[in-house]
Protein backbone atom coordinates (compact mmCIF):
# COMPACT_ATOMS: atom_id res chain seq x y z
CA UNK A 1 0.00 0.00 0.00
CA UNK A 2 1.40 3.28 -1.01
CA UNK A 3 2.03 5.43 2.17
CA UNK A 4 2.66 9.22 2.70
CA UNK A 5 6.20 10.59 1.87
CA UNK A 6 7.97 13.42 0.49
CA UNK A 7 9.61 11.44 -1.91
CA UNK A 8 8.70 8.24 -3.68
CA UNK A 9 10.89 5.54 -5.27
CA UNK A 10 9.31 5.26 -9.03
CA UNK A 11 10.06 2.67 -11.41
CA UNK A 12 9.39 2.83 -15.10
CA UNK A 13 8.85 -0.41 -16.65
CA UNK A 14 9.28 -0.33 -20.69
CA UNK A 15 11.62 2.32 -19.95
CA UNK A 16 13.74 2.85 -23.20
CA UNK A 17 9.75 2.59 -25.59
CA UNK A 18 8.36 5.67 -27.29
CA UNK A 19 5.84 5.78 -23.79
CA UNK A 20 8.40 4.32 -21.24
CA UNK A 21 10.86 8.00 -22.41
CA UNK A 22 7.92 10.51 -22.16
CA UNK A 23 7.50 9.01 -18.64
CA UNK A 24 10.38 9.77 -17.49
CA UNK A 25 10.30 13.62 -19.28
CA UNK A 26 6.81 14.07 -17.85
CA UNK A 27 8.20 13.06 -14.37
CA UNK A 28 10.66 15.31 -14.70
CA UNK A 29 8.14 18.72 -16.19
CA UNK A 30 5.43 17.86 -13.51
CA UNK A 31 8.60 18.23 -10.88
CA UNK A 32 7.08 14.81 -9.48
CA UNK A 33 8.33 13.92 -5.82
CA UNK A 34 10.91 10.92 -7.20
CA UNK A 35 13.33 10.68 -5.05
CA UNK A 36 14.66 7.43 -6.75
CA UNK A 37 14.07 6.40 -10.01
CA UNK A 38 14.66 3.00 -11.71
CA UNK A 39 14.89 2.64 -15.69
CA UNK A 40 13.70 -1.01 -16.41
CA UNK A 41 13.79 -2.64 -19.73
CA UNK A 42 14.78 -5.63 -21.16
CA UNK A 43 18.25 -7.24 -20.64
CA UNK A 44 19.58 -6.21 -24.27
CA UNK A 45 18.99 -2.62 -22.99
CA UNK A 46 20.89 -2.52 -19.81
CA UNK A 47 23.52 -0.19 -19.46
CA UNK A 48 21.97 2.53 -21.85
CA UNK A 49 21.78 5.87 -20.43
CA UNK A 50 18.53 7.61 -20.49
CA UNK A 51 18.21 11.62 -19.80
CA UNK A 52 16.18 12.43 -16.40
CA UNK A 53 16.31 15.24 -14.03
CA UNK A 54 19.38 17.35 -15.84
CA UNK A 55 21.12 13.76 -15.53
CA UNK A 56 21.32 10.11 -16.57
CA UNK A 57 20.12 7.43 -15.28
CA UNK A 58 20.78 4.14 -16.37
CA UNK A 59 18.61 1.23 -17.49
CA UNK A 60 18.28 -2.17 -15.19
CA UNK A 61 16.72 -5.16 -16.32
CA UNK A 62 13.10 -5.69 -15.33
CA UNK A 63 13.11 -8.67 -13.54
CA UNK A 64 10.88 -10.28 -10.31
CA UNK A 65 13.05 -8.60 -7.68
CA UNK A 66 13.64 -5.27 -9.17
CA UNK A 67 10.96 -3.95 -7.39
CA UNK A 68 12.32 -4.27 -4.57
CA UNK A 69 11.45 -0.47 -2.73
CA UNK A 70 9.68 0.69 -5.00
CA UNK A 71 6.33 2.57 -4.19
CA UNK A 72 5.42 3.43 -7.75
CA UNK A 73 5.51 1.38 -10.84
CA UNK A 74 4.89 2.78 -14.48
CA UNK A 75 4.10 0.08 -16.84
CA UNK A 76 4.40 0.80 -20.32
CA UNK A 77 6.08 -2.43 -21.79
CA UNK A 78 2.99 -4.49 -23.48
CA UNK A 79 0.57 -6.81 -21.48
CA UNK A 80 2.58 -10.05 -21.48
CA UNK A 81 5.04 -8.12 -19.92
CA UNK A 82 2.69 -6.34 -17.77
CA UNK A 83 0.81 -9.59 -17.03
CA UNK A 84 4.55 -11.08 -15.86
CA UNK A 85 5.71 -8.57 -13.71
CA UNK A 86 2.95 -6.35 -12.17
CA UNK A 87 1.98 -8.83 -9.36
CA UNK A 88 5.74 -9.05 -8.87
CA UNK A 89 5.69 -5.24 -8.22
CA UNK A 90 2.37 -5.46 -6.28
CA UNK A 91 4.20 -8.55 -4.43
CA UNK A 92 7.05 -5.76 -3.29
CA UNK A 93 4.33 -2.83 -2.17
CA UNK A 94 4.74 -0.67 -5.49
CA UNK A 95 1.00 0.40 -6.36
CA UNK A 96 1.42 -0.40 -10.24
CA UNK A 97 -0.38 2.00 -13.37
CA UNK A 98 0.05 -0.21 -16.11
CA UNK A 99 -0.34 1.34 -19.80
CA UNK A 100 -1.10 -2.14 -21.70
CA UNK A 101 -4.65 -3.58 -21.95
CA UNK A 102 -4.08 -6.33 -19.56
CA UNK A 103 -6.26 -5.01 -16.77
CA UNK A 104 -8.46 -2.75 -17.90
CA UNK A 105 -11.19 -4.70 -18.43
CA UNK A 106 -10.88 -6.71 -15.04
CA UNK A 107 -13.76 -5.66 -12.55
CA UNK A 108 -11.82 -5.22 -9.43
CA UNK A 109 -8.73 -2.95 -11.41
CA UNK A 110 -10.43 0.89 -12.06
CA UNK A 111 -9.65 2.07 -15.53
CA UNK A 112 -8.92 5.72 -14.52
CA UNK A 113 -8.75 9.24 -16.64
CA UNK A 114 -7.90 11.63 -13.54
CA UNK A 115 -10.47 14.68 -15.12
CA UNK A 116 -13.34 12.23 -15.76
CA UNK A 117 -13.71 9.52 -13.35
CA UNK A 118 -11.19 10.07 -10.43
CA UNK A 119 -13.62 8.59 -8.27
CA UNK A 120 -12.43 5.02 -9.53
CA UNK A 121 -9.52 5.44 -7.39
CA UNK A 122 -10.68 4.18 -4.61
CA UNK A 123 -7.70 3.71 -1.46
CA UNK A 124 -6.36 1.24 -1.18
CA UNK A 125 -5.26 0.10 -4.73
CA UNK A 126 -2.46 -1.36 -5.97
CA UNK A 127 -3.33 -2.09 -9.80
CA UNK A 128 -4.91 0.72 -11.73
CA UNK A 129 -5.39 0.65 -15.74
CA UNK A 130 -3.98 3.05 -17.84
CA UNK A 131 -7.16 3.24 -20.69
CA UNK A 132 -6.29 2.93 -24.92
CA UNK A 133 -4.80 6.11 -26.26
CA UNK A 134 -8.26 7.02 -28.61
CA UNK A 135 -10.22 6.11 -25.16
CA UNK A 136 -8.54 8.63 -22.98
CA UNK A 137 -8.99 11.75 -25.37
CA UNK A 138 -12.79 10.77 -26.46
CA UNK A 139 -13.82 10.27 -23.10
CA UNK A 140 -12.30 13.71 -21.88
CA UNK A 141 -14.48 15.28 -23.99
CA UNK A 142 -17.98 13.34 -23.16
CA UNK A 143 -17.48 13.24 -19.83
CA UNK A 144 -19.39 17.22 -19.31
CA UNK A 145 -21.84 15.94 -22.22
CA UNK A 146 -22.65 13.32 -20.44
CA UNK A 147 -23.43 15.02 -16.87
CA UNK A 148 -25.43 17.55 -18.81
CA UNK A 149 -27.07 15.60 -21.36
CA UNK A 150 -26.64 12.01 -21.13
CA UNK A 151 -25.44 10.47 -23.86
CA UNK A 152 -27.28 7.63 -25.34
CA UNK A 153 -24.87 6.67 -28.70
CA UNK A 154 -21.50 7.63 -29.63
CA UNK A 155 -20.45 7.12 -33.58
CA UNK A 156 -16.55 7.27 -33.82
CA UNK A 157 -14.09 7.26 -36.90
CA UNK A 158 -10.51 7.87 -35.51
CA UNK A 159 -7.50 8.95 -37.59
CA UNK A 160 -4.71 7.38 -35.33
CA UNK A 161 -0.78 8.38 -36.21
CA UNK A 162 1.64 5.68 -36.39
CA UNK A 163 3.45 6.35 -33.17
CA UNK A 164 0.47 3.88 -31.81
CA UNK A 165 2.70 1.31 -33.14
CA UNK A 166 5.93 2.02 -31.79
CA UNK A 167 9.15 3.54 -33.22
CA UNK A 168 9.43 1.22 -35.98
CA UNK A 169 5.98 1.89 -37.27
CA UNK A 170 7.65 5.88 -37.67
CA UNK A 171 10.42 4.33 -38.78
CA UNK A 172 8.57 2.62 -41.45
CA UNK A 173 6.29 6.13 -42.58
CA UNK A 174 9.87 7.99 -42.85
CA UNK A 175 11.69 5.33 -45.04
CA UNK A 176 8.43 4.93 -47.31
CA UNK A 177 7.84 8.35 -47.75
CA UNK A 178 11.14 8.75 -48.87
CA UNK A 179 10.54 5.76 -50.94
CA UNK A 180 7.61 7.00 -52.46
CA UNK A 181 8.79 9.90 -53.47
CA UNK A 182 11.82 8.43 -55.10
CA UNK A 183 9.92 5.67 -57.02
CA UNK A 184 11.15 3.09 -55.20
CA UNK A 185 9.17 0.03 -54.03
CA UNK A 186 7.40 0.37 -50.51
CA UNK A 187 9.18 -2.03 -47.91
CA UNK A 188 6.70 -3.10 -45.78
CA UNK A 189 7.48 -4.70 -42.06
CA UNK A 190 4.95 -3.14 -39.59
CA UNK A 191 1.62 -3.06 -41.09
CA UNK A 192 -0.60 -5.58 -43.45
CA UNK A 193 0.08 -2.52 -46.56
CA UNK A 194 1.89 0.48 -47.16
CA UNK A 195 0.98 3.58 -44.61
CA UNK A 196 2.91 6.15 -46.89
CA UNK A 197 0.24 7.99 -48.54
CA UNK A 198 -2.52 5.45 -47.32
CA UNK A 199 -5.09 5.20 -45.02
CA UNK A 200 -5.36 1.72 -43.38
CA UNK A 201 -8.77 0.92 -41.56
CA UNK A 202 -7.12 -1.80 -39.61
CA UNK A 203 -5.79 -1.71 -36.08
CA UNK A 204 -5.31 -4.91 -33.95
CA UNK A 205 -6.59 -7.70 -35.07
CA UNK A 206 -9.57 -8.54 -36.57
CA UNK A 207 -12.49 -10.59 -34.48
CA UNK A 208 -15.46 -12.61 -35.71
CA UNK A 209 -17.42 -9.89 -35.43
CA UNK A 210 -15.56 -7.62 -38.15
CA UNK A 211 -14.63 -5.41 -35.69
CA UNK A 212 -10.85 -5.29 -34.06
CA UNK A 213 -9.89 -5.32 -30.94
CA UNK A 214 -9.10 -1.75 -31.43
CA UNK A 215 -12.90 -1.16 -31.82
CA UNK A 216 -14.27 -3.10 -28.88
CA UNK A 217 -11.48 -1.04 -26.59
CA UNK A 218 -13.22 2.01 -27.48
CA UNK A 219 -16.46 0.41 -27.15
CA UNK A 220 -15.63 -1.50 -23.94
CA UNK A 221 -13.57 0.99 -22.27
CA UNK A 222 -15.84 4.16 -22.66
CA UNK A 223 -18.47 2.28 -21.02
CA UNK A 224 -15.81 1.45 -17.98
CA UNK A 225 -14.99 4.87 -17.42
CA UNK A 226 -18.38 6.58 -17.90
CA UNK A 227 -19.80 3.78 -15.28
CA UNK A 228 -23.03 3.33 -17.83
CA UNK A 229 -23.53 0.09 -19.82
CA UNK A 230 -26.27 1.39 -21.66
CA UNK A 231 -23.66 3.66 -23.80
CA UNK A 232 -23.78 2.38 -27.48
CA UNK A 233 -20.83 3.21 -28.91
CA UNK A 234 -20.44 2.46 -33.13
CA UNK A 235 -16.35 3.05 -33.64
CA UNK A 236 -13.87 2.95 -36.91
CA UNK A 237 -10.51 2.92 -36.28
CA UNK A 238 -8.02 4.06 -38.96
CA UNK A 239 -4.28 4.09 -39.46
CA UNK A 240 -2.91 7.31 -41.11
CA UNK A 241 0.36 8.25 -42.23
CA UNK A 242 0.46 11.58 -39.10
CA UNK A 243 3.70 10.37 -36.92
CA UNK A 244 1.89 11.75 -33.84
CA UNK A 245 -1.27 12.78 -32.25
CA UNK A 246 -4.70 10.73 -33.33
CA UNK A 247 -7.63 12.78 -34.50
CA UNK A 248 -11.32 11.70 -33.86
CA UNK A 249 -14.76 12.68 -35.52
CA UNK A 250 -16.89 11.91 -33.29
CA UNK A 251 -21.11 12.36 -33.56
CA UNK A 252 -22.67 12.43 -29.81
CA UNK A 253 -26.66 11.57 -29.80
CA UNK A 254 -28.20 12.72 -26.26
CA UNK A 255 -31.23 12.07 -23.85
CA UNK A 256 -31.68 15.77 -24.04
CA UNK A 257 -31.82 18.45 -26.68
CA UNK A 258 -28.15 19.41 -27.18
CA UNK A 259 -27.29 23.21 -28.36
CA UNK A 260 -23.86 23.52 -29.60
CA UNK A 261 -22.96 26.76 -28.32
CA UNK A 262 -24.00 25.73 -24.77
CA UNK A 263 -21.37 22.48 -25.82
CA UNK A 264 -18.52 24.91 -26.60
CA UNK A 265 -19.37 26.70 -23.42
CA UNK A 266 -18.92 23.21 -21.18
CA UNK A 267 -16.36 21.71 -23.10
CA UNK A 268 -14.27 24.86 -22.26
CA UNK A 269 -14.78 24.36 -18.88
CA UNK A 270 -13.89 20.99 -18.47
CA UNK A 271 -10.00 20.43 -17.34
CA UNK A 272 -7.79 19.55 -19.29
CA UNK A 273 -9.37 20.16 -22.84
CA UNK A 274 -8.72 23.01 -25.07
CA UNK A 275 -11.40 24.08 -27.29
CA UNK A 276 -9.89 25.66 -30.67
CA UNK A 277 -13.12 26.45 -33.00
CA UNK A 278 -13.15 29.34 -35.13
CA UNK A 279 -14.18 28.59 -38.61
CA UNK A 280 -13.97 32.01 -39.85
CA UNK A 281 -10.35 31.56 -39.34
CA UNK A 282 -9.85 28.33 -40.07
CA UNK A 283 -8.94 27.11 -36.77
CA UNK A 284 -9.47 24.18 -35.62
CA UNK A 285 -7.59 21.25 -33.95
CA UNK A 286 -4.59 19.51 -35.90
CA UNK A 287 -2.57 16.99 -35.20
CA UNK A 288 0.64 18.42 -35.86
CA UNK A 289 0.04 21.44 -33.22
CA UNK A 290 -1.28 18.91 -30.70
CA UNK A 291 2.38 16.82 -30.92
CA UNK A 292 3.97 17.39 -27.88
CA UNK A 293 1.54 19.12 -26.08
CA UNK A 294 -1.17 17.96 -23.35
CA UNK A 295 -4.19 18.86 -23.44
CA UNK A 296 -7.27 17.30 -25.38
CA UNK A 297 -8.44 19.86 -28.03
CA UNK A 298 -11.32 20.20 -29.32
CA UNK A 299 -13.36 22.01 -32.67
CA UNK A 300 -15.69 21.63 -35.37
CA UNK A 301 -17.99 21.82 -32.77
CA UNK A 302 -21.38 21.68 -34.50
CA UNK A 303 -25.50 20.59 -34.58
CA UNK A 304 -26.10 16.88 -36.36
CA UNK A 305 -28.16 17.98 -39.17
CA UNK A 306 -30.54 14.70 -38.64
CA UNK A 307 -31.16 15.06 -35.01
CA UNK A 308 -32.24 17.57 -32.86
CA UNK A 309 -30.48 15.75 -29.86
CA UNK A 310 -27.14 15.15 -31.53
CA UNK A 311 -23.81 17.13 -31.82
CA UNK A 312 -20.18 16.31 -33.80
CA UNK A 313 -17.33 16.99 -32.43
CA UNK A 314 -13.57 16.66 -33.58
CA UNK A 315 -10.99 15.59 -30.95
CA UNK A 316 -7.14 15.66 -31.58
CA UNK A 317 -4.92 14.43 -28.45
CA UNK A 318 -1.26 13.46 -28.45
CA UNK A 319 -1.14 9.93 -28.03
CA UNK A 320 1.95 9.63 -26.28
CA UNK A 321 1.68 12.16 -23.24
CA UNK A 322 -2.41 12.40 -22.88
CA UNK A 323 -2.95 8.95 -24.79
CA UNK A 324 -0.30 7.17 -22.27
CA UNK A 325 2.36 8.70 -20.42
CA UNK A 326 0.45 11.93 -19.15
CA UNK A 327 -2.09 9.97 -18.21
CA UNK A 328 -0.58 7.74 -16.26
CA UNK A 329 1.61 10.03 -13.99
CA UNK A 330 -1.67 11.92 -13.53
CA UNK A 331 -3.24 9.13 -11.58
CA UNK A 332 0.13 9.02 -9.64
CA UNK A 333 0.04 12.34 -8.93
CA UNK A 334 -3.51 11.81 -8.03
CA UNK A 335 -2.63 9.10 -5.89
CA UNK A 336 -0.10 10.84 -3.77
CA UNK A 337 -2.36 14.66 -3.67
CA UNK A 338 -4.82 11.51 -1.94
CA UNK A 339 -1.78 10.96 0.88
CA UNK A 340 -1.51 14.30 1.64
CA UNK A 341 -5.29 15.44 2.14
Amino acid sequence: MLKKKDRYTVAVAGATGAVGRRMLSILEERAFPVGRLRALASARSVGQKLPFAGGEVSVEELREDAFEGVDIALFSAGGGVSQEFAPHAVRHGAVVIDNSSAFRMDKDVPLVVPEVNPEALKNPVTLVANPNCSTIQMVVALKPLHDHYRIRRVVVSTYQSVSGSGQKAIDELLAQSRQALAGEPLEKRVYPHPIAFNCLPHIDVFLDSGYTKEEMKMVNETRKILADNTIEVCPTTVRVPVLYAHSEAVNVETEKNIDAAEVRALLARQPGIEVVDRPEANAYPLARDAAGRDPVYVGRIRADLTRKNAVNLWIVADNLRKGAALNAVQIAELLIRRLAN
